[in-house]
C-alpha cells in the first residue's frame, strides 16, 4: 500500500489498522496548526520524507529509524557512521514516495515528522495517517527562514526543548548576520541568477519554490520567478531570452557540459565562467534535498553572489557546522573533498 499525497486512505486500511486511541501526555500545534499529541516517550521518530531525515539527524540522531533513501557511500563518509547505515524507510510524501504503510508501522516509530512545504495536501496526508494509524504527525515548516522555529517545536514534541532551543538559536545567530549584510542590497538590485537542475540544466524552481528558496533568501533575483510554483521545465530559448548574469547548479555533468555546449556557451554568464556548482557533500548546500542542510550554503552563496560583503574563508564556517549539525569532525582533506566537488 503506497501512500500518495493525492491519494485517500481507504477504508480497508483503517480496517486494517483500526484507529487506536493515541497515548499522549499533552498536545502542540504543529505549523500547519494541527494539534499533533505528544507522545508519553519518543525513542524512534520517522521520517516522512528526505528533508525530515536531514533535520531529524542534525537534532536527534540517536532517535531517527532510518532514511527516506539509502545513503550512499560518499554522503556516509561525512556522517556518524552508525546512524548514516541505518535502513531505507521510503517516503511517504512527495515525488516518487515509496513508503508502505504496513511497513511503516513495523518500524513502531513513536512519532513521524514532515519537513516542508505547508499545503492542503500535506495536511490531508498528515490528518489521515495520524487518525488510521494511532501514531502522531507533525509538520514543520521547512521554509530558511522557518528553521530555528522548527528545531524549537521538534524539541517541545520530544521534551528536549532546553536543547533544541539552544541548535535554534544558533540558527537565527547565523540567519541575522546573513540578513543584515544582504540587506544593504535595495530590493531587486540583487544579480540575476538561473538555476539549472538536472544533467541539461533544463529545469530549475519558479518564483516561492523552496528549490531556489536560498537564491532568493539572498536578495538574488531568479529570473524564472515572474510565474510562482515549484519545479518546471524550461526551454533554452527561454534560458536565452532571461540572459542571467549568475548560473548555480547541483550538477556536476551540467556544470562541465555547459562550458563546451554552444548553445549555453552563447550566454555571457556561462563565457565569463560565471557557472557555479555547489557543494553538495553529504547533502546539497542548495538544494536536493531543501532542509536545514541549505543554512551553510548561504555563506557560499554570499561569497559567490557578493564576495565583497562574504569575505571569510568559507572553510571554518563550513567545519563548525558540520561539526555542530552532522556531528563530525571534518578534516582538511575532507573539507577540500566537499568544496571541490569530489565525490
Amino acid at each position: 500500500m503506497r501512500l500518495s499525497r493525492r491519494q485517500t486512505l481507504s477504508g480497508g486500511i483503517a480496517t486494517l489498522f483500526g484507529r487506536p486511541a493515541l497515548a499522549e501526555v499533552g498536545k502542540i500545534i504543529d505549523h500547519a496548526g494541527r494539534s499533533v499529541p505528544i507522545p508519553p516517550t519518543v525513542a524512534r521518530v520517522l521520517p516522512a520524507g528526505p528533508p525530515a531525515s536531514i533535520l531529524l539527524y542534525t537534532a536527534t540522531p540517536d532517535l531517527l529509524i532510518g532514511w527516506s533513501r539509502a545513503l550512499r557511500r560518499e554522503e556516509r563518509a561525512f556522517l556518524l557512521p552508525d546512524v548514516a547505515a541505518r535502513p531505507e524507510v521510503g517516503r511517504l510524501t512527495g515525488r516518487g514516495n515509496t513508503a508502505n504503510l504496513e511497513l511503516v508501522l513495523k518500524f513502531k516509530p513513536d512519532l513521524i515528522v514532515d519537513v516542508g512545504s505547508i499545503t492542503d495536501t500535506y495536511i490531508s496526508l498528515a490528518d489521515r495517517v495520524q487518525e488510521q494509524t494511532g501514531l502522531a504527525y507533525a509538520l514543520l515548516d521547512g521554509r530558511i527562514d522557518r528553521s530555528a522555529d522548527a528545531y524549537r517545536l521538534y524539541g517541545r514534541l520530544i521534551r528536549q526543548e532546553a536543547r533544541l532551543s539552544a541548535l535554534a538559536d544558533q540558527v537565527d545567530a547565523m540567519l541575522r548576520v546573513i540578513k543584515t549584510r544582504v540587506g544593504v542590497i535595495p530590493e531587486g538590485d540583487g544579480p540575476r541568477v538561473y538555476y539549472a537542475r538536472g544533467q541539461r540544466g533544463l529545469e530549475t524552481g519558479l518564483g516561492g519554490s523552496i528549490n531556489v528558496e536560498s537564491i532568493e533568501f539572498m536578495g538574488a533575483v531568479n529570473v524564472a520567478g515572474g510565474q510562482r510554483g515549484g519545479l518546471a521545465n524550461i526551454s533554452m530559448e527561454q534560458i536565452l531570452a532571461w540572459d542571467p548574469e549568475v548560473i548555480v547548479t547541483i550538477d556536476p555533468d551540467f556544470a562541465r557540459n555547459a562550458l563546451t555546449d554552444p548553445a549555453w556557451r552563447s550566454l555571457p554568464a556561462v563565457r565569463a565562467g560565471r557557472v557555479h556548482l555547489s557543494p553538495r557533500l553529504p547533502f546539497g548546500w542548495i538544494d536536493f534535498p531543501p532542509s536545514v542542510n541549505r543554512l551553510v550554503g548561504l555563506w557560499w552563496l554570499g561569497k559567490v553572489l557578493y564576495p565583497s560583503i562574504f569575505p571569510e574563508d568559507l572553510r571554518p564556517i563550513a567545519r563548525n557546522f558540520y561539526q555542530q549539525f552532522y556531528h563530525v569532525v571534518i578534516t582538511d582533506d575532507r573539507m577540500k573533498q566537499v568544496m571541490e566537488n569530489q565525490a
